[in-house]
């Protein structure tokens, strides 16, 4: 194979990797020091793996047994946690311990494609509960009973499971999910609780929640390289997830004996002492979003979704900026050309009319450079 060729694969640089981060994917994923040591420690292919007694989440040294079976069930509040590859593979893993072909599952209109593309693979039904629509999206939980009902009384086949976003990754609304798992109970359903951006950036507990499961993402919103998250659940269901091989006593079916054999498992650990504190700050957070959003309002930006709002995630109609997109040089991605030039990152490339962002990993001072350069675009 040519050398020249070969040469594109290596000393590859990032050259965001300066900048004041607002992209939502990897606003909660910022590694720490501590991450950073880590992934280079064990970087080596499944050095992870020196003294694994079978099972991944069975290894003492380093401490990943401690960490899963007590740091995590501790942090979270759930009675069992494993490890899984992201959110997505969690998600699918509970659709298809739980549900047979056919079966429905009942999911809020704001959830992430994933949650589609899981069930699909599982061979289920959709029953999608609506959102409020423009401008605040939100979802009345309520209407997951009715949903129930329609199903039941048309005799239209098993409800399987309840799935709800918490918060959904466009517009960052947090819909009242302990109402949910009253309704849940009531009708004897299983309640998973999608969290993919909210264990590690705020706190969040799944028992006090009642949800059956909890689905949580490292790479978006727990300081990890990932690809890696974990699931939580009720201890009844443990067993039901994962059953062992007939043919492998210590293997796992459902997540095919093992996950995340690498730096993901460790730069997850080495970040959780930051992540356990990091939480304690989320009021801070809120007040930061919230200003964030007064600023750009008053440049004529309209912010979507809840408010006040109350997470970091935030999605804006921005029609003035459009108007510039249409008679500017860069056209569509005039925005985020000016932007990158003044070392901010995160708005997709093309987007002027509306797009989201996340405040989460940038300071006050940071912020306030990107409500001047939003100020001197608009100008």
């Amino acid at each position: 194979m040519d050398k020249d060729f070969l040469k594109k694969f290596v000393n590859i640089k990032r050259e965001t990797k300066a900048m004041i981060n607002i992209d939502p994917l990897q606003a909660g994923g910022k590694l720490t020091d501590e991450a950073r040591q880590a992934l280079v420690e064990w970087g080596d292919g499944f050095s992870v793996c020196d003294f694994c007694p079978g099972r991944l989440e069975g290894i003492k040294k380093p401490p990943i047994y401690d960490f899963v079976h007590q740091a995590l069930p501790d942090f979270i509040g759930a009675d069992v946690v494993h490890l899984t590859h992201g959110a997505r593979e969690g998600k699918f893993l509970i659709m298809h311990a739980l549900a047979q072909p056919n079966d429905f599952i009942i999911i809020d209109k704001s959830a992430h494609y994933t949650t589609y593309v899981a069930a699909e693979r599982a061979g289920l039904k959709i029953k999608v509960v609506e959102n409020s629509g423009y401008p605040e999206f939100k979802i009345n939980v309520d209407d997951y009973e009715k949903a129930i009902n329609e199903i039941q009384n048309e005799g239209k086949g098993k409800i399987a499971l309840l799935v709800l976003t918490y918060p959904d990754g466009n517009y960052g609304n947090l819909p009242d999910a302990k109402k949910l798992a009253t309704i849940s109970q009531k009708y004897k359903i299983p309640f998973l609780l999608n969290t993919a951006y909210a264990v590690g950036r705020m706190p969040i507990n799944m028992n006090e929640t009642g949800a059956d499961f909890i689905v949580a993402s490292g790479h978006k919103s727990m300081a990890s390289s990932g690809p890696i998250g974990f699931v939580g659940m009720k201890k009844e269901w443990d067993e039901v997830l994962f059953k062992k091989s007939q043919y492998f006593a210590k293997k796992e079916v459902g997540i095919l004996g093992c996950v995340s054999r690498g730096t993901a498992i460790m730069t997850l650990m080495a970040s959780f002492p930051s992540v356990v504190e990091r939480i304690k700050e989320w009021p801070k957070q809120v007040e930061k979003a919230q200003w964030f959003s007064r600023q750009l309002e008053k440049q004529g930006l309209k912010q979507l979704g809840e408010k006040p709002h109350n997470h970091d995630l935030m999605f804006f109609e921005a029609e003035k900026l459009y108007e510039i997109s249409k008679t500017h040089k860069g056209g569509a991605f005039f925005l985020y050309k000016e932007l990158k030039k003044n070392n901010i990152w995160g708005i997709k490339p093309g987007l002027t009319k509306n797009f989201k962002l996340s405040t989460f990993a940038a300071n006050k001072e940071e912020l306030q450079k990107v409500v001047d350069v939003f100020a001197s675009l608009l100008d």
